[in-house]
């Protein structure tokens, strides 16, 4: 299972992603419960569909957007909405994952 954070926007506007192969046996049983606790279904359709919400208008200037895919499992959230399991999976895959950057 491969898995990949993406953390957008912010003042300096530089694109940051984490990407994590789980690819052993031990990996996916490690990653999956971490994965299967996020609320994926109670992200928004539109969300779920790839668009790129923008901040603008919403109060949230230059605040991070985060696209996060696991496996089949894709959403995109802002900042503020990185809470509970998807913070958890969003800091283990910094902690664990290649980092590159995007400008």
């Amino acid at each position: 299972m491969k898995i990949t954070v993406q953390r957008s926007g912010g003042v300096a506007a530089i694109t940051r992603v984490w990407t994590v192969n789980a690819a052993s046996s031990e990996d996916r049983q490690r990653w999956m419960p971490i994965v299967e606790a996020c609320p994926w279904d109670q992200v928004s359709s539109r969300r779920q569909a790839g668009d790129q919400p923008t901040t603008r208008g919403l109060g949230e200037a230059d605040r991070f957007m985060y696209s996060i895919r696991a496996g089949q499992h894709r959403a995109t959230l802002p900042e503020t909405a990185v809470t509970g399991p998807w913070h958890t999976l969003v800091e283990n895959a910094k902690a664990e994952g290649r980092e590159t950057l995007h400008r």
